[in-house]
């Protein structure tokens, strides 16, 4: 056998090793705990407008991406709060800032078909989600406006993560 063909066989026999051990897994649509849901009321606690619609949209979005169809009839629910939304200045150029930190936090109740209430506390953006404001005000509030989606975001992937992969 030459070498070619040695490491041929070699990373044959060794990716799936890889790929099994790293936490990955492949999971049909059967496997799911539910295939469709609804999204109930989401209110939002704090005073900055619309983050319940973003937070709304993200969970729609975010559920049909891994599979789950949203339907108003459906039987499991999930409703969540908005509890907290701070905006952090992370840096200043010649005394204006020019770099800020979103960080928000919410609360979710998932109820189960049978009726089975669950709840996820204290659900935040894991990732830092900073924008920059050194342009124009239009500029800052379309970056607020992108960092606010991509917060929602984050927290909808953690709720429907922890919802699927208990």
């Amino acid at each position: 056998m030459d070498t070619r063909t040695r490491i041929t066989l070699l990373l044959a026999f060794l990716l799936p090793v890889l790929l099994a051990g790293c936490g990955y897994s492949v999971h049909s649509r059967a496997s799911l705990p539910f295939t469709e849901i609804r999204i109930g009321k989401v209110e939002n606690r704090t005073l900055e407008p619309k983050l319940e619609d973003k937070l709304h949209r993200a969970l729609a979005e975010e559920f049909e991406r891994n599979g789950i169809t949203v339907s108003p009839g459906a039987a499991p629910v999930i409703s969540g709060v908005i509890r907290n939304f701070t905006m952090i200045s992370l840096s200043e150029k010649k005394g204006t800032t020019v770099e800020y930190q979103i960080i928000v936090q919410a609360d979710f109740t998932f109820q189960n078909a049978a009726g089975k209430v669950s709840e996820i506390w204290r659900t935040e953006s894991p990732f830092i989600v900073p924008f920059s404001g050194s342009e124009t005000i239009a500029d800052l509030v379309a970056a607020r406006d992108i960092a606010e989606r991509k917060a929602m975001a984050d927290i909808a992937m953690e709720v429907v993560g922890s919802l699927i992969y208990k």
